[in-house]
């Protein structure tokens, strides 16, 4: 809007109103969640005509490696990855046009610094998985909200995510800070489990978390839609598991796969897991 581009908003922000839309206003930059990208890409193997749409980005939470791949094979357009915050006002860390690639959410934006921290607030060395800090000319807290007490350090705003850097400088997203899964003394990122599940041909959507366990502390448990035609049964749980031990450190794979229909989801298709957390398991 600063640079005078018109905005096409929508009411019921569902994929098909989306792929609708699009088509409708030719839009250029699309903004929306993984989830929702991955139901374009259906309706493009459909016939839906997304041709006007020079860039994709993703928003809402992280994006997986195969939702990427596949868009960027499929349109030959880029996607995008970025985080920001509510107490941020402001997007801080993106891949650029020039600088993009999976599993990746990019080099800070100009006017912030990003870094991962420890608990004490030292830095992490690079490779390391530790708190993301940012700071820059916006900021904010929430005074009414206890968790935030410590939303801030030494200037630095503590997001409660969890990041490791590269050796180039690049940032890329293990998890929310609270959604770590200790399982048995290990630290498990159910976003690499999740993109491990999803580069399966067999897995429509999942969703990733952490179920309690008397022997291990915790397990790693998904929540699997399967692709249409296939039965969620123990020989395809089998089948994923091992799937996700030839893909990522075998320790890290779903021990329980969950069979569901649809993932609990917000309008704008984030995907809530603390839904699937407090949800019985069948």
């Amino acid at each position: 809007m600063r640079f005078g581009a018109a905005g096409a908003l929508l009411e019921q922000a569902t994929p098909p109103n989306l792929v609708e839309i699009i088509q409708q206003h030719r839009a250029t930059i699309c903004f929306t969640a993984p989830t929702a990208y991955r139901a374009m890409l259906k309706a493009i193997a459909a016939g839906a005509d997304l041709s006007s749409l020079r860039a994709a980005v993703s928003a809402g939470e992280t994006l997986p490696a195969p939702v990427y791949e596949e868009w960027i094979a499929r349109t030959g357009k880029p996607m995008l990855d970025g985080i920001g915050a509510t107490e941020m006002l402001h997007i801080f860390i993106s891949n650029r046009f020039d600088d993009h690639r999976p599993a990746c959410t990019g080099r800070p934006v100009t006017g912030y610094e990003a870094r991962i921290v420890d608990d004490a607030g030292n830095e992490r060395p690079r490779g390391k998985v530790g708190f993301l800090a940012v700071r820059g000319p916006t900021g904010c807290r929430y005074l009414a909200d206890s968790r935030q007490a410590k939303y801030v350090k030494n200037g630095w705003n503590l997001t409660g995510d969890s990041f490791w850097q590269d050796e180039e400088g690049r940032f890329h997203f293990a998890a929310r800070s609270d959604d770590m899964i200790i399982s048995a003394g290990y630290n498990i990122a159910g976003p690499e489990v999740e993109a491990a599940l999803l580069s399966h041909t067999d897995v429509a959507e999942c969703a990733v978390i952490g179920a309690a366990d008397e022997e291990r502390g915790m397990i790693v448990e998904a929540h699997v839609v399967l692709a249409k035609g296939r039965t969620g049964d123990e020989r395809q749980a089998k089948t994923l598991q091992d799937h996700v031990k030839a893909t990522i450190a075998p320790y890290k794979y779903p021990r329980r796969i969950v069979f569901i229909e649809a993932l609990p989801k917000t309008q704008t298709g984030k995907i809530q897991r603390f839904r699937l957390r407090k949800e019985p398991t069948p």
